[in-house]
C-alpha cells in the first residue's frame, strides 16, 4: 500500500487541527479554574470579615446576663 505525500500532508493538517482544538478548550478550562480560584478567594475573604464582625454578639450576650444578674442581686439584697 503506498501512502501519497498529499495523503500524508491531509493527515498532518487533520492533526494539527485537532490539536489547536485541544489546545483552545484546555485555555478555557484553566481560565474557568483562575475564575474559579479568584470566587473562593472572595467569598473567603467575606467570610472571614463576617466571622470577625460577629464575635462580639457573644460576649455582649454574655455581658448582659451578667449585668442582670448583678441587679438581681443587688434588688434581692437591697430590701
Amino acid at each position: 500500500m503506498f501512502i501519497s505525500s498529499a495523503q500524508m500532508y491531509q493527515e498532518l493538517r487533520s492533526l494539527s487541527d485537532g490539536l489547536t482544538r485541544v489546545e483552545t478548550k484546555l485555555d478555557s478550562i484553566g481560565q474557568g479554574v483562575t475564575d474559579l480560584s479568584k470566587d473562593v478567594a472572595d467569598h473567603e475573604t467575606r467570610l472571614r470579615t463576617l466571622e470577625r464582625a460577629r464575635w462580639p454578639l457573644p460576649t455582649i450576650g454574655v455581658l448582659t446576663g451578667v449585668a442582670g444578674a448583678a441587679a438581681s442581686a443587688v434588688a434581692l439584697f437591697a430590701r
